[in-house]
């Protein structure tokens, strides 16, 4: 199981200050495209940061919502939001390059992965604007959930490969979907979410916000670089995670 993080979020004079100190902790770096935040030195600095770590790199598209975040829902008719995909992959794309590293994934953010979880129809587009940017070669990354076996037959249409998130320190409904974040209770305490991961890790289930025990397949770990316990917690899942590790192999 990998960590993933997103990052690269700080916009003019507006400063995130966890990356550089969380990219030691993590494998995989979810850089913001610009559309939901993410200035072009910011993007910048965050491909050299995991280069210099060896991080693999994704694209975060977001719908264009610089205001909210990104974490606001929007309605857009196919063709504009599968090139506004584009342009946003495209970007990250060209970035990575001018530092001779790959892009290897994309993991849309906020409303945008929220939304195609519930919406097949909005899912599929998304799904296909990844394949065609990345003719083969990115992975999407979307939300571990138990009717994953759906997820992966939409893909397969695509021959796209897909890469399944869950989260260390946000909430879960009965149904196996993310609690909204305008709910109390939604983001985990710092101790909820070691919890919450530590389950995930040895038995690959979360425990609900109703108390039920969900199963999930699970290839990567989220920890948000947006919350106030980021460092601590990417440092304590990274030792949990080597400690599996190392007692598998022994």
């Amino acid at each position: 199981m990998k960590l993933n993080c997103d990052l690269g979020e700080s916009f003019g004079a507006w400063r995130m200050a966890v990356d550089e100190q969380i990219m030691v902790h993590i494998d995989q770096a979810n850089v913001a495209c610009g559309y939901h935040a993410g200035d072009p030195v910011a993007i910048s600095d965050a491909i050299a940061l995991a280069k210099k770590h060896n991080v693999s790199i994704g694209a975060h598209p977001a719908y264009p919502d610089l205001q909210g975040f990104g974490r606001r829902s929007m309605t857009m008719p196919e063709r504009e939001l599968i090139t506004c995909l584009h342009y946003q992959i495209s970007a990250l794309r060209g970035m990575t390059a001018i530092q001779n590293v790959t892009l290897d994934y994309v993991k849309p953010h906020g409303a945008l992965y929220n939304d195609l979880m519930r919406d097949a129809d909005l899912r599929r587009n998304v799904m296909r604007a990844v394949a065609q940017a990345g003719e083969g070669e990115l992975v999407l990354m979307m939300q571990a959930h138990p009717d994953f076996e759906t997820h992966l037959n939409e893909a397969a249409e695509f021959d796209l490969t897909l890469e399944f998130e869950a989260f260390a320190d946000r909430r879960y409904e009965d149904d196996g979907y993310l609690m909204s974040r305008r709910k109390h209770g939604a983001v985990l305490s710092e101790a909820e979410a070691l919890t919450q991961a530590t389950g995930l890790m040895d038995d690959g289930y979360i425990t609900t916000a109703g108390g039920r025990q969900l199963t999930l397949k699970v290839d990567t770990l989220c920890v948000h670089g947006d919350s106030e316990d980021a460092i601590a917690m990417a440092q304590q899942l990274r030792l949990a995670l080597t400690k599996r590790k190392l007692s598998a192999t022994s």
